[in-house]
């Protein structure tokens, strides 16, 4: 069994000491994520297996699913071990059709935190992330203040005790932070989407953790000549290749791959202990100067 010892640490808002590889719960809804888990006892395995492996950050939401992912980490989980970090967000809702939508009234965000205490089964939200929907496939500006506002006031009624922000720009960070304290910032990074280089390095400085969503690529799986060659030289899967680089990228990136399989989380979990040589990591980060020069 892999262990996540060798990825190091983390603290998040000055107490929660995560190790740097996580699991994401997202793929253990149906197709889309949307609608029950196609085989939920090994849903309940891969979630025990993943924290018998060291992980103790676990990223979900209740509008996966919705409310699919929060359950079965109850399910399989509930008693939390102490040292275990949850960490959700809130801002969307599903349409019956599978759709995301913004929800981002305070009376939306509101229930939001409730209905993720109570699949949960929690008295309180170790983080709780701001997922902007001014765009839905990325980034786009627009003022967080109303909806920031509003989750500060439910952190203050103590049913959340960090607060982070997911999809946004560097204005909004910013923004984020005259409001209330920014423990992390989640947003699409991988080796070949590199469009956060500069704002994963002022992040650093202000010891705010980054957490790349999509570190595999997501729906659509990192694709690369270079990150397969790298992989063949170490003897490693390119998608450990991928994480490696990740974590040697910078000491405030947290990783959450996101998989519905035994042998996958595995695989994934086994990148911690891989140790990339220095042309390796030359040649990954050209993997992205070429990205970003096409783009």
């Amino acid at each position: 069994m892999a262990n996540v010892d060798k990825s190091g640490t983390f603290t998040l808002g000055g107490d929660s000491i995560v190790k740097r590889l996580g699991y994401g719960a997202m793929q253990l809804a149906g197709p889309g994520v949307f609608g029950p888990a196609k085989d939920p006892q090994a849903a309940v395995a891969i979630l025990r297996e993943a924290v018998a492996s060291g992980v103790n950050h676990l990223d979900t939401s209740d509008f996966y699913g919705p409310h699919v992912t929060n359950q079965l980490i109850r399910k399989a989980l509930h008693p939390y071990a102490d040292g275990l970090v949850i960490v959700t967000k809130i801002g969307a809702r599903r349409g019956a059709d599978g759709s995301w939508q913004p929800a981002f009234s305070p009376k939306e965000l509101t229930e939001a935190v409730h209905d993720n205490l109570r699949n949960l089964g929690l008295d309180v939200i170790d983080v709780v992330n701001l997922r902007s929907m001014f765009g839905i496939h990325g980034p786009a500006e627009g003022s967080i203040e109303g909806p920031l506002s509003a989750l500060a006031e439910l952190q203050r009624k103590g049913l959340v005790r960090h607060i982070g922000l997911s999809n946004v720009t560097a204005a909004q960070i910013e923004e984020g932070r005259r409001i209330c304290e920014i423990v992390c910032v989640q947003n699409h990074y991988n080796v070949a989407h590199r469009a956060d280089d500069t704002l994963i390095e002022e992040l650093a400085r202000a010891g705010i953790a980054y957490v790349p969503f999509f570190p595999l690529g997501g729906f659509t799986p990192l694709q690369s000549a270079g990150l397969s060659d790298v992989a063949r030289r170490v003897g490693a899967t390119p998608m450990q290749v991928a994480l490696a680089w990740l974590l040697r990228r910078a000491r405030n990136i947290l990783l959450i791959p996101g998989t519905s399989s035994i042998a996958h989380l595995r695989e994934n979990l086994a990148a911690a202990e891989l140790d990339l040589p220095e042309d390796a990591v030359m040649a990954l980060d050209e993997v992205g100067t070429r990205t970003n020069a096409a783009a």
